[in-house]
């Protein structure tokens, strides 16, 4: 298979890490608000100590190391870690339960899991039988080890490390192995509660052509700028669109302490300045809609806009104020996993604001589409990326929505030990993987999304929320006769028919079913992760309508946008 190599970039991805440690040795790497800094030399000596736990554990090449933890500078050195060692990085969102995080570890086969105190504190040893130890992502302490040369090798790390090498640490001594194309660098489980958890397997080659793609295209990241880490780690846009991008830049990633709610992201925004910032539509919705709409339908507004030579400088002010608040600099704000709000797109394509909504999928790692803020379109997610192959399954692919099929060197090796699964989105042997949605394609190759035939709910973070599985819980609470869990204005709601007959013969009028209901949520939502707990309910008086093979038609019931 033929290496990327345009503009000198190295063709391998170990290549783009070792080059971008060593040309940016001394400038700052990855930060934590109010916590840890390093810089690229700090990077490289903490990878180094990493590789001597993993060579003392008994690691080689393709072993599993799962990864679960809040964003922080320490989970991405550990990520980088895998990479140019070749173990086989397992990221698992930190809001999965205990047993969840117990199931992925266990399914993937990890010899090793770092984790968060609060996590590693409420897994028990015995349920994790083939690790070989669980380390703190912070510090890199033993919870646990099963390996009696892992304890002692932790116990003189600073000593060996110093032993390998006597005379300092230098950039000359980064040498990370060569990863080939097709070889495993990653498995990203999307969901965590069922029965048959899917792990995207992801190969270096899918990461290299999404970073490689990035390089070529955000051309205004300079060594030196610095980039807000929002979404979550354990996401593929979080890690290798916000984090490993901007890393092998010789950028300075800023990962957020606490939840990204419009009050942090201002004053993080005020202090770092980014010129890139990629999110999900809530967070952008939110600030426009909290502190610009209001102020645009105030009386006096209304009568400055409908003047046509105020009307131009009232929009120029307003954009400015709103770079402002995204720190001054922004060039480009990317939206990722879901369609902005209609009124929003529209009004910021009114004053010409540098945003932009993309495409992709964590099968594809994640990048499927992109067009730059001066070139797109409304209600349109860009154009097919470098090295990618899209077509729709359509008779008239630009008029009528079809399943939108893509091919290319982004694409994933397959679902780890799910080999059902991997069969149902690649139908053929030709390469060609149906992404689950629905769409269009015009003359000028932007792509619409139409509709999801896959039903996944993206959650406040960039959060993969799947409704199913939410609603096979409340089927089995009293007096449900079936359920839809819908998305309300950034809120998960349940749509519940009950079982009127068995209400009423237990003389429970709709008042007390109501209660009850409500009761039912509180308990169930204990078991949620935080991030997929129900905010309210609505009872429904009549059946959800069906299709043939009794499957609720969604879409009925889904909140225009």
């Amino acid at each position: 298979m033929k290496t990327i190599d345009n503009q000198g970039i190295p063709g391998s991805l170990n290549g783009i890490i070792e080059r971008a440690i060593k040309n940016f040795w001394n400038l700052d790497a990855l930060s934590d608000f109010d916590g840890v800094s390093y810089r690229y030399a700090d990077v490289a000596e903490n990878i180094e100590k990493i590789h001597i736990l993993f060579e003392a554990a008994g690691l080689e090449k393709g072993d599993k190391v799962a990864l679960c933890g809040k964003n922080s500078s320490d989970w991405m050195v550990i990520l980088l870690s895998c990479l140019t060692f070749g173990a086989v990085a397992v990221p698992i969102l930190h809001e999965f339960n205990s047993e969840s995080v117990t199931n992925l570890v266990n399914h993937s086969e990890s010899k090793l899991l770092f984790a968060d105190k609060s996590i590693l504190d409420k897994l028990e040893e015995k349920d994790l039988p083939a690790l070989e130890g669980a380390i703190y992502i912070s510090e890199r302490g033993l919870a646990f080890s099963r390996n009696p040369n892992l304890i002692k090798t932790r116990e003189r790390l600073n000593e060996i490390f110093g032993e390998r090498y006597p005379d300092n640490f230098t950039a000359e001594n980064v040498a990370y192995k060569k990863d080939e194309p097709e070889q495993l660098a990653l498995i990203n489980y999307t969901s965590g509660s069922t029965g048959s958890p899917k792990g995207v397997m992801l190969p270096y080659r899918s990461l290299l052509s999404n970073i490689v793609y990035c390089i070529e295209h955000l051309t205004f990241m300079k060594p030196g700028d610095g980039m807000i880490n929002m979404l979550p780690l354990g996401h593929m846009y979080g890690l290798v669109i916000e984090s490993l991008h901007p890393f092998v830049k010789g950028c300075h990633c800023h990962f957020l302490s606490k939840a990204p709610s419009p009050k942090v992201l201002l004053g993080a925004f005020s202090k770092v300045r980014p010129k890139l910032i990629i999110t999900v539509p809530l967070v952008l919705e939110k600030i426009i809609k909290g502190n610009i709409f209001p102020k645009l339908k105030t009386p006096l507004m209304k009568a400055a806009l409908a003047i046509p030579v105020l009307n131009g400088y009232i929009y120029g002010k307003i954009k400015g104020k709103l770079i402002d608040v995204f720190g001054g600099q922004i060039k480009e704000i990317i939206i990722g996993g879901a369609p902005l709000n209609p009124d929003v797109e529209k009004f910021l394509y009114r004053i010409k604001f540098p945003v932009t909504v993309g495409y992709g999928m964590t099968e594809c790692g994640p990048l499927l589409t992109y067009a730059p803020s001066s070139l797109s379109k409304p209600q349109t997610v860009g154009c097919i990326v470098d090295r990618m192959e899209v077509k729709i399954d359509s008779p008239n692919p630009e008029t009528v929505p079809g399943n939108i099929m893509v091919k290319g060197r982004n694409v994933m090796l397959g679902y780890f030990k799910n080999p059902e699964a991997t069969g149902e989105v690649f139908p053929n042997d030709d390469g060609w993987m149906n992404t689950g949605d629905m769409g269009t394609i015009d003359k000028d190759g932007y792509i619409s999304i139409s509709g999801r035939s896959k039903t996944m709910i993206l959650g406040p973070s960039g959060q993969n929320i799947y409704p199913e599985e939410i609603e096979h819980k409340i089927n089995n609470l009293p007096y449900v006769e079936e359920s839809l869990v819908i998305e309300d204005d950034g809120k998960l709601v349940a749509l519940i028919f009950p079982n009127y007959e068995m209400a009423q013969k237990a003389g429970l009028d709709r008042e007390a079913l109501d209660r009850l209901m409500d009761n039912n949520l509180t308990s169930l939502n204990k078991g949620l992760e935080a991030y997929s707990r129900l905010n309210s309910h609505r009872l429904v008086d009549e059946e959800f309508q069906k299709t043939p093979k009794r499957s609720i038609k969604r879409f009925l019931y889904q909140k225009p946008v």
